[in-house]
């Protein structure tokens, strides 16, 4: 099997309900396919969402298009590692992080797509599977526009859809605003509902102690991003002293960053962004560092893609997910949950395909 071409496609979804997290508001919305064809007529497909910037998809094109695309016209995908070692000899000039690396995410996700694919088999079989399914929590809680009134009902649905777990923005107000969204939803959920919380990185490291002791004692299940991602020393002191679990990895790019937070002691929780991570390949690297560390592993994100990866790896805690709802409305085959954990697709390949009908109503040409 050889790749013939690379094609990467802009689609633009407007963003109709306003929401946010702790320092910002998503306001546009848009993905890039990118898909690559082989001689023998197989397609992988992968799908880099944008929530915030919307010069986000014609950047990463760029990137695919002039720098990486050259690299694998030609070549095996069943060589992957030599493919993403090749990917960031060509575009190391310029960095080895941010767009880059989404590029190189999405390409190597296409890869690992095709490799199932070929194989007959979803890709989470190709990579050693170790479940069938993976424990799902809903990032439904926003900030949105009618306060706590629209969480508590973001979050009901949610439970109402299967899942036995959600996650809900703070950092936005004060640290009383913060209380009165968790109990909130507590006391809308119950108290054996399990409740994250997420800061995007909103505090310093003394308010981010301050409101972590406040969020240990309402029994939040963990705090994830309290601080900027660079501040590792604030992180491993916070981890220290705070009993609720540091959940962080959204933003940091390749195996060797996070191997750098986990040697520094910054985490409980690592939380790999498919996008920013570098894509299955790097995945699973990661999984590795992190497993022997003996740390758990959640994702940034949820989708087929995740899924089928997550299934490969043995020490998971949790898929995040939007919604299976949300996820179906543009995925051509339908992720499923049963007892709160979405299913490992059966479909060849990562099963991230997306309905023909949604790429011809949001495309941008």
């Amino acid at each position: 099997m050889k790749i013939e071409r690379v094609e990467t496609t802009i689609l633009r979804k407007p963003v109709n309900t306003r929401f946010g997290g702790s320092q910002y508001n998503y306001d546009v919305g848009g993905y890039l396919l990118t898909r690559v064809y082989t001689d023998d007529g197989l397609i992988g497909h992968a799908t880099t969402y944008f929530g915030l910037i919307a010069s986000g998809m014609a950047t990463v094109k760029q990137v695919i298009d002039c720098e990486l695309a050259p690299v694998l016209i030609g070549q095996d995908p069943h060589f992957v590692r030599a493919l993403r070692r090749q990917m960031h000899a060509r575009i190391e000039y310029y960095g080895t992080t941010g767009v880059a690396t989404m590029a190189i995410s999405a390409l190597d996700t296409c890869c690992w797509d095709l490799i199932g694919k070929a194989a007959n088999l979803p890709t989470a079989m190709v990579l050693g599977a170790s479940r069938t399914s993976v424990p799902a929590y809903a990032m439904v809680g926003w900030y949105f526009e009618n306060g706590n009134q629209a969480l508590v009902e973001h979050c009901v649905h949610a439970a109402e859809e299967g899942f036995s777990a959600v996650k809900i923005k703070v950092g936005r107000g004060s640290l009383e605003d913060d209380l009165s969204r968790i109990k909130a939803v507590r006391s809308a959920l119950g108290d054996s509902y399990r409740i994250m919380v997420d800061a995007n990185c909103a505090f310093d490291e003394l308010e981010a102690l301050r409101r972590g002791y406040a969020y240990q004692e309402l029994g939040v299940f963990w705090f994830e991003e309290p601080v900027a991602p660079h501040f590792k020393e604030a992180h491993a002191r916070l981890r220290e002293k705070l009993h609720i679990p540091i959940a962080i990895g959204e933003n940091y790019y390749t195996r060797y960053q996070f191997y750098d937070v986990i040697r520094s002691g910054c985490a409980d929780i690592i939380q790999p962004d498919n996008r920013r991570a570098g894509g299955v390949t790097e995945w699973m690297d990661i999984a590795a560092i992190s497993e022997a560390a003996g740390l758990n592993l959640a994702s940034h994100l949820g989708g087929s893609g995740n899924v089928n990866v997550m299934c490969a790896i043995d020490h998971v805690l949790y898929l995040e997910c939007e919604g299976i709802k949300h996820d179906n409305e543009m995925l051509l085959y339908p992720l499923t949950m049963i007892d709160g954990e979405v299913q490992m697709p059966t479909v060849p390949g990562m099963g991230n395909e997306l309905k023909p009908d949604f790429i011809e109503r949001y495309r941008v040409d």
